[in-house]
């Protein structure tokens, strides 16, 4: 990376792949902002659940997912959400909206809105922003496909699903037994399925470079990540 030369870096993956984790440790590390896009369709479902909307009502939820007053803040120290000044960041990581969010997140329009504003926040920290215009790392299903396909670096980051749901367990059960895996199961498999109706975060698209953390712990993935930012943009290892 060099010095006053904005960076972005794009990674997609699947549920419990570890995007949000590695890539708040990557952009630390680079003294990059941290885009959770992933957050902002929680974000935009609990908005609507909030307004009463049907979430079957394809055109309500557009029209509210538009009109949605939505903050975010992009330190990979702490990111925030708030919506119409409400801090959003705890509520939306409960199982009332991860049941829920695939139906908002397969929404068109909404995923268009959506697109638009992380366009923007990205935008942003080329220039200026939290980061100083050193850039951004930026994590979702589409950043290396839709919102950010010129990304100076594009990354898959995925793990078999066994590891993915043992993980994914861990963080909301506490521990990855039998029966918190089961637990877990419907809620990661269906979301990827109903989710890669829209968009493909399985396969890496051409240009993308993929990580594959089945075997890593949370370090040595973040490791793996940095090794192939350095390497793309051509710093020594």
């Amino acid at each position: 990376m060099v010095t006053g030369t904005p960076v972005v870096v794009a990674v997609d993956g699947p549920s419990g792949s570890g995007k949000s984790s590695v890539c708040r440790r990557v952009a630390s590390r680079r003294g990059l902002a941290y885009l959770d896009t992933g957050a902002m369709y929680r974000a935009a479902t609990w908005w609507c659940l909030e307004q009463g909307v049907d979430l079957d009502d394809g055109d309500a939820v557009a029209e509210a997912v538009r009109s949605m007053p939505l903050v975010v803040g992009v330190d990979p120290a702490g990111p925030t959400f708030h919506v119409d000044g409400t801090d959003v960041g705890e509520a939306i990581r409960g199982s009332a909206i991860s049941t829920v969010v695939s139906r908002v997140a397969t929404n068109l329009r909404a995923r268009a809105e959506l697109g638009d504003r992380q366009r923007h926040l990205i935008a942003v920290e080329r220039d200026g922003g939290f980061s100083g215009g050193r850039g951004v790392v930026a994590e979702g299903r589409d950043i290396t496909t839709v919102i950010a396909p010129d990304a100076d670096v594009r990354l898959l980051l995925t793990a078999s699903e066994e590891v993915r749901l043992a993980r994914r367990a861990t963080e909301l059960h506490g521990q990855a037994g039998a029966a918190a895996v089961e637990a877990t199961r419907d809620q990661v498999v269906r979301r990827d399925r109903e989710d890669s109706t829209v968009v493909d975060f399985l396969t890496a698209a051409d240009g993308v470079v993929t990580v594959d953390s089945s075997t890593l712990d949370l370090e040595e993935t973040v490791e793996a990540v940095l090794a192939v930012v350095d390497e793309v943009l051509g710093r020594p290892a």
